[in-house]
């Protein structure tokens, strides 16, 4: 089996135009008529995640955050970014990812695969995207079973496995209806609280922007890694399902950037 064959398939569950114009998503590095050998799955390429590829007999790192997002100009391995590139192409190894395309369609998307873990129901689109006839857009909202707030911060801690959440000021009012937008999600807070969203996930809030929480909405922030941790296992399963005539694995790296002190 070839490369193009693995992307065209990703890509008829989310079609690569759907991205954000600031985007860089798709084959990044390799060749899209590579034989693939085996696919691990990461959320993001770091050099641990290709000396794993590696030593898994993979040639094709399927990640969801671009390794390359803005213009390279030269190839001199100064950063990390230039010596995975240049490590990848030593290597042959193929490099694709797939990011606001995921995370903008429904089926299969980054946030409707929040939102099933969180046992949400009635999940629709929380902005959906200009002239599209399918639901495409970012984020997502959607109901669950009356829950006291703490409980429900409890739940989100305990099925996202995440170790604290920052939040705003409880309300004092029992969370029914949820938004979600898995990585940095400010520029959704006023959908969510248009929706009238009693609780909004998310991460990479910056101090005076939770301010705009304004009492109407509780913003929960999990962390930017933390929101999107399980789109690998997502990702993988797909595959599994899809292709039996390659291993697919999902990355053991924890290439979440920021560590905390307990």
């Amino acid at each position: 089996m070839k490369v193009h064959e693995v992307i065209d398939y990703l890509h008829s569950l989310a079609p690569n135009e759907y991205q954000e114009e600031y985007d860089n998503s798709g084959l990044l590095v390799g060749s899209y008529s590579d034989l693939i050998s085996g696919v691990l799955v990461s959320l993001d390429v770091t050099e641990a995640v290709l000396e794993e590829a590696q030593s898994l007999g993979c040639n094709l790192i399927i990640s969801h955050h671009p390794i390359i997002f803005s213009g390279l100009k030269r190839l001199t391995g100064s950063n990390y970014v230039q010596r995975i590139v240049q490590k990848a192409i030593k290597s042959d190894m193929n490099l694709f990812a797939i990011h606001t395309n995921l995370d903008n369609v429904y089926t299969h998307g980054v946030n409707t695969n929040i939102a099933k873990l969180l046992g949400l129901t009635q999940v629709e689109i929380l902005r959906p995207k200009a002239n599209m006839t399918d639901r495409v857009g970012a984020g997502v909202v959607g109901h669950i079973t009356a829950t006291s707030e703490r409980e429900f911060l409890q739940l989100l801690k305990e099925k996202m496995q995440v170790s604290c959440i920052k939040h705003t000021d409880l309300r004092g009012q029992d969370i029914s209806k949820v938004a979600i937008c898995g990585g940095s999600g400010q520029f959704l807070l006023q959908d969510a609280i248009a929706q009238q969203a009693d609780i909004y996930i998310s991460s990479d809030f910056k101090y005076h922007e939770y301010f705009d929480a304004d009492g109407q909405i509780i913003i929960a922030d999990i962390g930017h890694y933390e929101s999107e941790q399980f789109t690998t296992h997502m990702l993988c399963e797909i595959l599994t399902e899809k292709f039996s005539n390659f291993a697919a694995h999902y990355s053991k790296v924890n290439t979440n950037p920021v560590h905390y002190l307990f």
